[in-house]
């Protein structure tokens, strides 16, 4: 959302005219998930995708229509509906898109959104989906300052209190309002999308696994950390795409370091003397993801270390080691496939398993984060 919102803003800044297409509800398999935004611009350009390509045509003209009569409008497409215009969905469920022109008045809104996110602040966006006066409006909030507005002052405000609350969960839900703000069972729905801080990423080993994971880790939108206690090898030269490079014992930066559900830690230093301590800290802690590298007859030597050390059966269970997914991995590179796909598949709650093999919906609802206790449970 934040790449195509901050395209967005550029041509506003521009002066250039243009539409923002957004998925605001699903019924089945739908390619994308709700939330996902596309843009069109006057001049014909477009950024982002809400369907991987089955509708894209079809939004592109709407977008041109909204733009031309600055009426916001919802469209349904599915794969049986022929009053999709013949448009069809091709995974066999039904999305709702709500397509509208993007205002002077929105300029605001979309500057917090840049700026919040450079900081690394969690903001949201909540706007009306439900056809009426109200459809299109949109507000944006970081907790502390607001831009927009849904079109009444009341409903502003539970609009905010709403979107505040939704503010770090970096999902997406819907929420039913009255016209003034108060609670509904029918009456107006707001899709609140957040964007919530960027994941981070300690790697711990200053090692060629660890210069792919950096950059695969990048890649996908991680802040990545490289620690280090020897600084002849932890140097910005040799990681120019980490955020940030540490000369320190790995156990002592996990002691001060901010850890959330949202941290993943990697350790790739497979040296006891730098792993053990740094795990017996990382396993207690709340991040999302723990893992470590080594052959298995160092795996087996590292649990015994962690056992004699006091971590419990309970919080070594956390521990992924050897780390990541069984991919075939030869290289770094590929090494850092299999370590990132294992760290998606924690965070989002998936089984790791082939697609071909499983089942149900390809993208079931999964919270942002999945909470150890909760993988936990799963495993």
């Amino acid at each position: 959302m934040y790449e195509v919102l901050n395209t967005v803003a550029r041509w506003q800044a521009a002066g250039i005219d243009c539409a923002l297409a957004t998925i605001v509800g699903s019924v089945g398999s739908i390619p994308r998930p709700v939330g996902t935004v596309m843009a069109v611009a006057r001049d014909g350009a477009v950024v982002g995708s809400i369907s991987g390509g089955c509708i894209e045509s079809d939004v592109f003209h709407l977008a041109t229509e909204v733009m031309d009569t600055g009426n916001a409008t919802v469209r349904r497409y599915s794969a049986d509906d022929a009053g999709a215009g013949a448009v069809a969905l091709m995974c066999g469920g039904a999305m709702d898109v709500l397509v509208r022109r993007v205002e002077p008045a929105d300029t605001p809104g979309l500057t917090l959104v840049a700026d919040s996110v450079a900081a690394g602040r969690p903001v949201a966006t909540a706007t009306v989906v439900s056809a009426g006066a109200h459809l299109g409006g949109s507000i944006v909030t970081t907790g502390t300052s607001w831009a927009g507005t849904c079109g009444d002052p009341r409903l502003d405000a539970a609009v905010r209190t709403r979107a505040t609350r939704h503010l770090e969960a970096g999902t997406v839900t819907t929420v039913q309002l009255g016209e003034t703000g108060e609670c509904a069972e029918s009456a107006l729905s707001v899709l609140i999308s957040s964007i919530s801080r960027r994941p981070n990423m300690l790697v711990f080993g200053a090692v060629d696994f660890a210069h792919a994971l950096v950059r695969a880790a990048k890649l996908l939108g991680f802040s990545v950390t490289l620690c280090d206690a020897r600084p002849v090898f932890a140097t910005c030269e040799r990681f120019p795409e980490a955020d940030e490079v540490v000369v320190m014992w790995p156990q002592d930066y996990l002691k001060q370091a901010a850890i959330t559900p949202s941290t993943a830690i990697c350790v790739l230093t497979h040296d006891p003397r730098f792993d053990v301590p740094a795990l017996e800290i990382a396993l207690r802690s709340d991040a999302g993801y723990v893992g470590a590298m080594g052959s298995r007859r160092t795996h087996t030597d590292r649990m015994e270390r962690l056992r004699a050390a006091g971590v419990t059966e309970t919080e070594l269970r956390r521990l992924s080691s050897p780390i990541g997914l069984d991919l075939g991995a030869a290289t770094p590179e590929e090494t850092a496939v299999s370590i990132l796909a294992e760290v998606i598949a924690r965070r989002r709650g998936g089984s790791g398993r082939r697609l071909a093999r499983i089942a149900g919906p390809i993208h079931p609802p999964t919270p942002a984060y999945m909470s150890h206790r909760a993988l936990l449970e799963t495993d």
